[in-house]
């Protein structure tokens, strides 16, 4: 178990030691420490505004929107370059003009963040991969070539030293034979029906990329992104975008910068390639995954070359992590700052599994995990996604989570919406809001909405999260398009915070490599402890994973399958992955749904209402010597309970919104709870602390 546990540990201790402030680090702080902050947080935990420059960028203009920010409240910018920005991208005079705003920036005592490309996804670097490292270009696997051969018809060809594989494909039933190629040759007589024979070969490919100095703004494959899975080929990234910026005002970083902010990477629409794929396959997995890859193109897969996709998957996603993602986060630790980034599709699983691999490998090493939020969430709208990124964070040590825009205010919003927004992706763990299309200008409740974001931003920024629950996220099904492993998800994740019980996902290797056992919880890199793991239907486990289940049971931690069990326990590879697991030491309810009886076997709640209310969401965050509940109110009718919360001391109100802390009523109950009358109006929000009152803070 030593070594399971210490697999990945090592590698991510690093980014904490290099941490150089509070807000790069847990931070457990006393309630009269926080107390002094609240009125006026550290502008690092402030809300940040996103600067679109795009057009032509004077000295001038930057004097005027930054005064106009530092006079609405807003501390920190991220710097962005939009269409049409003059200086041109990248250029001399381009990191001249940046330097004079980080100078600017600097004086009035602000922060910024630098957007890491001109404008995404992040790692074409304005066009320079393409004209200046082509071999380090992205790649994929391709059907290169399709070849009709009527029935009756013999196909005689010498193929190409880069022809991996060919696929027969009958148009008329969509059946389909991978062909046999080992001979550098391809001798094959077509059957009855109409078929196609398709040849694989890597080939260069690319997400499309958006350019702010395209000649129509568009988003197309002219500009390629980098091999992600190559670490030469980010490296080559960094030191035509990064490094340049640390020529520049390198003095600067960890102070007035801090960080990089990165920009949807993905692999869109095509499978993943890099020129050592074959070898690391082979070295990770110990067998040849050559004879399998043609059955990837094929439209119904034997479960044999299902299982071996999986495999593929596992890889590339491994080398994704390890060789832009990681690579990125050592380069800001080094230069004191923070890289933050966000995938795509996050609110729609299945396309990020297949064009990301998976979401927690991708966010391992970075030090503020995201989401992308662009209209995604609105009253009456079930959208959870946003606890993927606050999941992450918690699980890998992060004080921060961050969300793009997030707020609302785009073209149809409003403050009052962009509140609503906001509420609802901070009791999901999100702390650190980015805010697209906030004017510099706004109206005074525009005002009033960023200074309540300021403290808000820092109290779930602050503390130790502190739920007990952790949910099962399950990739490694996803990558056997197992597609009720999703939906699965996506229905516990609703009924347990609609049920007032917290908790955070936990993915298959953070379960099995990150997180300790002690007292009989997994203790996470935050400090936070679980003393249960649910885990929704899903079709595999490794084994790993399970014998840690198994033994956390065993040691008093409750585990709990929901719905259909493992019917794979994957070991090295998923194709030669073990049958049903014995399950009888850990609880099972076939029907799938958070049941009174699965409630009644998780621990005690930190927060137990007198009736329920679904619409009541809430977060527990504890302190040094108090406990911090953010509770948020989804729906547009009024709701009034009485709350058995957890902790000790007087229950406390703190108006984020004016900064003051009031005393609330409510009385000692049993196991160290307190009893505390609730009452909230429609979308409103409510910090309640209870510990100790601060001293001279409270009216």
């Amino acid at each position: 178990m030593k070594t399971l546990i210490g697999t990945v540990l090592p590698a991510l201790l690093p980014f904490v030691l290099t941490a150089q402030g509070p807000w790069q680090r847990i931070t457990v702080p006393s309630i009269r420490e926080t107390a002094a902050a609240f009125q006026t947080p550290p502008p690092e935990y402030g809300v940040v505004h996103w600067a679109i420059w795009g057009g032509e960028l004077t000295e001038a203009r930057i004097v005027r929107e930054l005064d106009q920010l530092k006079a609405n409240g807003i501390s920190v910018i991220v710097i962005g370059p939009a269409r049409g920005i003059s200086p041109r991208y990248l250029s001399p005079e381009y990191f001249e003009r940046i330097r004079f705003a980080v100078e600017e920036l600097r004086r009035r005592g602000m922060k910024a963040w630098i957007a890491d490309e001109g404008t995404y996804p992040s790692g074409f670097a304005g066009g320079k991969i393409s004209s200046d490292y082509p071999a380090l270009r992205m790649k994929g696997l391709a059907a290169a070539e399709r070849i009709e051969v009527p029935a009756g018809q013999t196909l005689s060809r010498k193929l190409s030293p880069q022809t991996l594989g060919a696929l027969a494909v009958n148009r008329s039933d969509d059946r389909s034979l991978v062909l046999d190629t080992g001979s550098g040759e391809l001798q094959w007589t077509a059957p009855e029906g109409q078929w196609d024979v398709l040849l694989v070969e890597p080939q260069f490919r690319t997400s499309p990329t958006r350019y702010v100095h395209h000649p129509t703004g568009g988003k197309d494959t002219a500009s390629s992104l980098i091999d992600y899975l190559d670490p030469e080929a980010t490296r080559a990234f960094l030191k035509t975008t990064h490094e340049e910026y640390k020529k520049y005002f390198g003095s600067e970083f960890g102070t007035t910068v801090l960080g990089f902010f990165g920009d949807e990477p993905d692999f869109s629409d095509f499978i993943p390639w890099t020129p050592r794929m074959l070898a690391e396959f082979q070295q990770r997995k110990g067998y040849d995954i050559r004879p399998y890859l043609p059955w990837f193109f094929a439209a119904r897969m034997p479960e044999e070359a299902e299982r071996a996709k999986a495999d593929y998957w596992d890889v590339w996603s491994d080398l994704f992590r390890d060789n832009f993602f990681k690579v990125q986060a050592e380069w800001c630790a080094q230069n004191h700052m923070e890289y933050l980034v966000h995938l795509n599709h996050e609110e729609l699983m299945m396309w990020l599994v297949r064009s990301e691999g998976d979401f927690f490998k991708c966010m391992r090493y970075v030090q503020v995990p995201g989401v992308d939020n662009l209209n995604q969430t609105g009253p009456g709208i079930v959208a959870d996604f946003p606890k993927l990124a606050g999941s992450a964070a918690h699980l890998f040590g992060r004080p921060r989570a961050w969300t793009e825009e997030g707020a609302g205010f785009g073209r149809a919003g409003s403050p009052e919406r962009g509140k609503w927004v906001f509420d609802h992706q901070l009791v999901r763990g999100i702390n650190l809001l980015w805010i697209r299309g906030l004017t510099t200008s706004g109206p005074e409740q525009l005002v009033a909405f960023i200074r309540y974001g300021n403290r808000a931003s820092y109290l779930m920024s602050i503390g130790r999260p502190a739920a007990q629950i952790a949910l099962y996220h399950p990739t490694t099904s996803m990558w056997l398009g197992d597609e009720d492993a999703n939906r699965s998800t996506l229905e516990v994740t609703q009924q347990l915070m609609e049920r007032q019980r917290d908790f955070d996902f936990v993915d298959e290797q953070s379960l099995a490599s990150v997180m300790s056992l002690a007292d009989g919880a997994f203790k996470n890199l935050s400090g936070q402890s679980y003393r249960a793991v649910v885990i929704p239907s899903s079709s595999a486990i490794s084994q790993d994973a399970l014998e840690l289940l198994r033994v956390f049971a065993n040691l008093g931690g409750r585990v709990i399958f929901l719905g259909r069990t493992p019917s794979l326990v994957v070991e090295k590879t998923f194709l030669k992955a073990k049958a049903p697991p014995d399950l009888s030491w850990a609880a099972r309810e076939p029907s799938g749904q958070v049941t009174p009886r699965v409630l009644e076997a998780l621990p005690r709640p930190d927060v137990a209402l007198d009736r329920p209310c679904p619409a009541l969401k809430y977060m527990h965050r504890s302190w040094r010597d108090a406990d911090l509940y953010f509770f948020f109110n989804e729906s547009g009718e009024k709701q009034s309970r009485t709350a058995l919360m957890a902790g000790r001391g007087r229950a406390q109100l703190w108006d984020a919104a004016s900064g003051r802390i009031e005393a609330l009523a409510g009385a000692p109950a049993a196991n160290g709870s307190l009893q505390v009358p609730l009452v909230f109006e429609p979308y409103e929000s409510k910090f309640i602390v209870i510990g100790p009152l601060p001293s001279g803070r409270v009216r």
